[in-house]
């Protein structure tokens, strides 16, 4: 994939939330196997900013 995900904690929620909205990918483990990416670096660099991961309802917040 060529595309990449923002480096900005910020855009990079937004980026994500908006991948698993709108149906693109069943999982956060999906969108990170596309862009290879970790899910867990991911949930941690987000949390640093404030952003935690619910599974559930498949979006940081």
């Amino acid at each position: 994939m060529t595309e990449r995900l923002p480096e900005d904690p910020h855009m990079l929620v937004s980026a994500v939330n908006m991948l698993l909205r709108d149906g693109e990918f069943e999982s956060l483990e999906d969108v990170c196997r596309s862009y290879d990416r970790e899910p867990e670096e991911m949930k941690a660099f987000l949390r640093e900013s404030g952003y935690e991961y619910n599974a559930e309802q498949r979006q940081f917040r």
